[in-house]
């Protein structure tokens, strides 16, 4: 087959005229080896910016996956339970010691308050978001310290006697007594999260328009 050169301007569109030969070379003239290079480098920029768009895609769903699952968003509804407690419990003093907040040392990162469980999470979890349970309480005490050692009694054992004196008897021996165990699903989590950012909010209203 007879072979026919044409004219035509560089692929790699540095504005010289190329010649191509039909029908071997297909269209794809270069005036020179340096277009040629170029050109196959800029194949490959493109390529590489495909599979990074590709692979942010395929990260965001992967993150989108797990973060709509009962862990996540127990851990979402959690944060913002707590947050509430510690809030609506703002000016009394830790349920367990009795201090309140001049007499407690910053320990730095944190702050100073805890959201406590009376009866806690992990043996209790059919207790963790229900407010009766939880009361503010500072870092020490929350973290299980032996600070009433001397006089025979436990942070848990102090927890109690003040939450008695606090919510009364009845509520107590309701919380000690047997409770059904929730099974949560990830829209009763998201709709825990958005109930306690929305108690949040407005307690934090009624505190600024009543000082």
């Amino acid at each position: 087959m007879k072979r026919t050169a044409i004219k035509s301007k560089c692929k790699n569109r540095c504005g010289n005229v190329a010649l191509f030969n039909l029908p071997n070379d297909l269209g794809m003239a270069f005036c020179s080896s340096a277009c040629v290079n170029a050109f196959a480098a800029k194949v490959v920029r493109k390529e590489q910016q495909v599979r990074v768009i590709r692979d942010k895609k395929e990260t965001s769903e992967r993150k989108a996956k797990l973060n709509d699952t009962v862990s996540h968003w127990t851990k979402k509804a959690q944060v913002a339970f707590n947050a509430y407690i510690r809030e609506r419990d703002i000016l009394e003093p830790c349920i367990s010691c009795g201090k309140h907040d001049h007499e407690i040392k910053s320990s730095g990162v944190g702050g100073k308050w805890d959201c406590g469980h009376y009866k806690t999470r992990g043996a209790y979890p059919e207790l963790r978001f229900h407010e009766l349970n939880a009361h503010k309480q500072c870092k020490s005490c929350n973290g299980g310290s032996g600070k009433f050692a001397k006089k025979a009694r436990t942070v848990g054992e102090e927890y109690e006697r003040r939450l008695r004196i606090k919510i009364g008897d009845v509520a107590v021996n309701m919380l000690n007594g047997p409770h059904e165990l929730p099974r949560y699903r990830v829209e009763a989590l998201k709709e825990i999260e958005k109930r306690y950012k929305l108690k949040l909010k407005d307690i934090k209203c009624n505190d600024n328009n009543n000082p």
